[in-house]
């Protein structure tokens, strides 16, 4: 079973999955495609190559650098910007140092974010106004 020819070797692309272990530090930046489960370190940035790119940082992971990927799963540590073309989630472990720049965002309770974090809407980018920002005046 182990030696099983694939019919469409290229269909299956998408669908391959690439784990670095816990223990495990790559020094210099990452490039991938299909999907990437990081429970290790990177010291460098993450590149997602294709539409379909798929990067997940488990709870037990870190990352120094900026990651560059369509779509992400973040429940641990990164020190960097993330610029994400699709899909961004962060899971209650996240704790992100640097901005955070998405289309589509979801974020679980306990997920940390400390820097900017700007919504991209097609080609134009705007910043998610701060909290203050959003209080409606006391009535008079």
């Amino acid at each position: 079973m182990l030696n099983r020819k694939r019919s469409n070797d290229r269909a299956s692309t998408s669908h391959d999955t690439s784990l670095i272990a816990r223990g495990t530090v790559i020094q210099g930046d990452l490039r991938f495609s299909g999907a990437l489960h990081l429970d290790g370190r990177i010291e460098g940035a993450v590149l997602g190559d294709g539409p379909d790119a798929v990067f997940t940082l488990s709870e037990h992971g870190y990352v120094q650098g900026d990651i560059r990927v369509p779509h992400a799963i973040i429940n641990g540590h990164v020190q960097g910007d993330i610029h994400i073309e699709e899909r961004l989630e962060l899971a209650p472990l996240a704790r992100i140092h640097g901005d955070v720049h998405y289309k589509m965002l979801e974020m679980s309770a306990g997920a940390q974010v400390n820097g900017r974090m700007s919504h991209q809407a097609g080609d134009a980018t705007r910043e998610l106004p701060a909290p203050e920002d959003l209080r409606e005046p006391l009535p008079a």
